[in-house]
């Protein structure tokens, strides 16, 4: 049927982002507008096809799909499509067919980029980039390279005391780097100076390696600035060393921090590295809801804010296994604690359990193996006490099963791997998102080396990785494009997590598998996985964009219940959402499941 102006001018009005353009706009642009009447079951468009314009949905329902064929949404009234294509190349990068009798108004491509680039509105709606906001520097955002000093004064270990303090005198610095080469082997500070040398009344030219902290506690370029302070206070240190690839590339020091602020998160780290039960642990980790508030208000990035976040569990685990060694004694044998699941991705919100596990090493004997039964008991509990609830499903070193010697745990992958049932899937995919928290790191390093190497070529075993991850899809439907939980307690609500974000942290999984990259943490996944050529640049902007909105609409929601006196949980109700945010989820999800599609499809790479 023929549209008249004023129909599509009433219509526009209650579209966002026209229903926030000027009137004289709306009038401009409303005859630009063709109305195409599509016939149930008939083409839109096709994938790969030059694009006309943009795509508004006036009455009907429209089924987009992706290039695999495979259905990604259902739009019905007042539903934008083919955005994505114009803002690309021009080229469908999806396909879309009439559900129903439809009618869909067409932009034409040429006036779409003219009111993307005219009117603020559209720009802020279409354009699906994020922009960081404007902020003052802080350490929640400053990388610390941007800190450091980049050439730090060193000497080498067979230099006299005498002569390194005079260089830490000439130069007004409070410490010198130890080096042999360009390896960093020690620390010299004038701490180690009075209390080591004028203290003991020792001769000026003892060697600074009888004096000087070996195997200093280091950082690397990429860290943040809340790492260098969280670990300052934690550490009870002044100076952390910066090393890339075993070199020595920079240091930062207290003076150098005292420009940035990181008051909150790093508070509650001092209190915890401080505390000496449990109890006293819990009472800081309550603080964490209200710190999520106060980082999402300021305007953080959700991986800033999660890390931060993640921190305060390290801290509060290392400084639990502390207590658990004062109350035990020292270990019989080396050992590694390990998270997986959240912590171990550095992906915390306001809601966590735990997931952890103990690798000893092969020296261990059965007799040893009461000590550790005790420490991972005294370990989980605190945990629990303070807020990190056990896990459901026992993935917990308390459970006998992930307290084994390296040699059983290279058994476990090898097992995994070679014979990929479900449960090895499962057990597989938490395992490959673990980290070191405490204890001997040493023994995680060739573990991690040798199971990605050996997993990514069996092509078998990443087969069935592929299919596991497609388990959890993102929630599109029919109304509005959004699935939402269809009964009980949660009915009408979307779960952030299993639906949103968790599709995400598989796909990124999968790639860390295929290239066999050693980032845990979701975002350095898919950034590794675009430089490594793993996943395309196209695929992985659009990737990222999508999981930057999911995951920051999930933290939002989360810090509302917190300030509506509320827990905070994974499960928002799209009703309460406006248009403008529903449309952004609904784009978002699309290019996640057009991502599970591609990779299903045995194409890891969307181009």
């Amino acid at each position: 049927m023929p549209l008249t102006q004023d129909q599509i001018i009433r219509f526009l009005k209650s579209v966002h982002p026209y229903d926030a353009l000027p009137e004289a706009a709306i009038q401009e642009l409303a005859p630009l507008f063709d109305a195409w009447e599509v016939e149930k079951d008939f083409s839109v468009y096709d994938y790969g096809e030059k694009l006309p314009g943009l795509f508004l949905v006036y009455e009907g329902m429209i089924e987009v799909r992706d290039e695999n064929d495979v259905v990604v949404s259902h739009l019905g009234i007042r539903n934008s499509f083919g955005e994505r294509g114009l803002l690309r190349d021009g080229m469908a990068v999806t396909s879309a067919r009439a559900d129903e009798h439809s009618i869909v108004l067409v932009l034409p491509s040429i006036s779409f980029y003219k009111l993307v680039e005219e009117h603020a509105p559209a720009k802020k709606f279409f354009d699906r980039t994020r922009i960081d906001k404007p902020r003052e520097a802080s350490l929640a955002t400053s990388l610390v390279d941007t800190l450091m000093a980049h050439s730090p004064m060193a000497c080498g270990p067979d230099a006299t005391v005498l002569d390194a303090a005079r260089m830490m005198r000439d130069k007004r610095i409070s410490s010198l780097c130890v080096t042999e080469g360009d390896a960093l082997t020690g620390i010299l500070t004038t701490r180690d100076l009075s209390g080591k040398i004028l203290a003991e009344a020792r001769p000026v030219d003892t060697p600074v390696r009888e004096v000087m902290t070996s195997n200093p506690v280091t950082l690397a370029p990429n860290a943040i600035g809340s790492d260098v302070l969280h670990t300052m206070m934690e550490m009870k240190i002044g100076h952390v060393p910066i090393v890339e690839g075993g070199k020595l590339v920079g240091i930062v020091t207290q003076t150098d921090l005292t420009r940035f602020q990181a008051v909150s998160s790093a508070e509650l780290v001092s209190e915890i590295a401080h505390a000496t039960t449990p109890g006293e642990m819990a009472e800081v980790t309550a603080r964490i809801p209200q710190l999520l508030v106060q980082l999402v208000a300021g305007g953080n990035r959700h991986e800033v804010v999660t890390r931060l976040i993640t921190d305060i569990a390290d801290t509060a685990t290392r400084r639990l296994l502390t207590l658990a060694e004062d109350k035990l004694g020292a270990p019989p044998a080396p050992y590694l604690w390990l998270a997986c699941g959240s912590q171990g991705r550095q992906e915390q919100t306001g809601v966590s359990d735990q997931d952890n596990c103990l690798i000893l090493h092969d020296s261990v004997s059965e007799a040893d193996m009461g000590y550790f039964r005790d420490l991972a008991t005294f370990v989980c509990d605190g945990l629990n006490t303070c807020g990190y609830v056990y896990c459901p499903g026992d993935m917990m070193a308390t459970n006998p099963r992930w307290c084994q010697p390296m040699k059983v745990w290279k058994e476990y992958f090898a097992g995994w791997i070679n014979k990929p049932d479900p449960e090895a899937q499962m057990l597989a995919s938490v395992m490959f998102d673990l980290r070191p928290i405490g204890g001997h790191k040493h023994l995680f390093e060739d573990l991690q080396e040798d199971t990605l190497n050996i997993a990514s070529k069996n092509s078998i075993f990443v087969a069935h990785m592929v299919s596991n991850s497609l388990k959890h899809q993102p929630p599109l439907g029919l109304l509005r494009g959004l699935a939402t939980i269809r009964s009980g307690e949660r009915r009408n609500q979307l779960d952030m997590k299993h639906n949103g974000v968790v599709p995400i942290v598989d796909l990124a999984r999968i790639y860390a598998l295929q290239g066999e990259l050693t980032a845990v943490n979701t975002r350095a996944r898919l950034e590794e996985a675009e430089a490594k050529g793993v996943l395309s640049k196209s695929g992985a902007r659009d990737l990222l964009d999508a999981y930057d909105l999911i995951a920051e609409s999930r933290l939002l929601h989360q810090a509302n219940l917190v300030k509506d006196g509320k827990a905070p949980d994974n499960y928002l109700v799209p009703a309460e959402l406006s248009d403008f945010e529903r449309s952004h989820l609904r784009d978002a999800f699309v290019v996640v499941k057009s991502l599970q599609s591609a990779i299903g499809h045995g194409r890891g790479m969307l181009s």
